[in-house]
Formats: structure tokens, C-alpha cells, sequence
């Protein structure tokens, strides 16, 4: 039986802007010097666009928020294979507004943002897998 083309389209363009910010943040790799505060803000909104994908896909609503924790929760609800990766993925959320406006603290090393983007593309990949193939981008 297909499924609800509506369910399908909105989870599509969820993984869609997750893929968009994934390739963000490898595009300010490539800046000399990188873009570091940005790659860590696009690694965070891609594994949040991600888990809300999942979310969208199985029906569960969500509040507006870049709560990766909260997020998560809801995700591991669904499925709990997820609890160890979603664990360290919260660490992420702060990166939604850190280093975003002037005045903020120093900016995130070269190390902590390849473990964000890392973190963020494991996100990616688990959440799509989890899901049928025709909500893929």
C-alpha cells in the first residue's frame, strides 16, 4: 500500500534541508581559513532537521525548538536503538546559537567541529536508513 503522499513529501523536504546544511558545512571546509563557527551551526541544524524528519515521518508532533535532547527523547521513543548516538548529538544543540552573534565566545576549534559534522552526517545516515526509500532526497 504507498504512503500518505503528504507524510512523504514533508519528510522528504526535512531530510532534504538536513542534506542541504550537511553539504553547507563541508562547502566552509573548504574556506581558508574554514568557517568553523558555521560548519558547527550547519552540523547542529542537520541533525535537527534530521530527528524532526523522523519524527514527521511516524506522525509525532513537535514544538518549534533546536533542542537536540528534547528532540531526541522523542525520537528514542520510536525507536531506542537510537539512545547512544542521540545522546552524544545533544552536545550539538548549543551550536545553533553559539559563535552566531558578535561578543560571543571564542570560536570552536578545528576538532570540534569535524566531531560536529561527524556527528551530524551519522545522524543523517541512521535516520535515513530508518526510513523507506521514497522519502529519500
Amino acid at each position: 500500500m504507498p504512503h500518505d503522499a503528504i507524510r512523504v513529501e514533508d519528510t522528504r523536504a526535512w531530510l532534504t534541508k538536513a542534506a542541504q546544511d550537511l553539504r553547507a558545512a563541508r562547502h566552509e571546509l573548504t574556506a581558508d581559513p574554514p568557517l568553523l563557527w558555521d560548519i558547527v551551526f550547519h552540523a547542529q541544524q542537520a541533525a535537527e532537521k534530521s530527528l524532526k524528519g523522523y519524527l514527521a515521518w511516524h506522525d509525532v508532533p513537535f514544538r518549534k525548538t533546536h533542542d537536540l535532547a528534547e528532540i531526541g527523547l522523542a525520537c528514542v521513543t520510536l525507536d531506542g536503538s537510537l539512545e547512544p548516538l542521540l545522546r552524544r548529538t545533544a552536545a550539538l544543540t548549543e551550536y545553533a546559537w553559539r559563535y552566531r552573534y558578535p561578543g560571543e565566545p571564542e570560536q570552536p576549534t578545528a576538532l570540534e567541529a569535524d566531531d560536529a559534522l561527524q556527528t551530524a552526517c551519522e545522524v543523517y545516515d541512521a535516520i535515513r536508513t530508518r526510513l523507506p526509500a521514497e522519502v529519500r532526497p
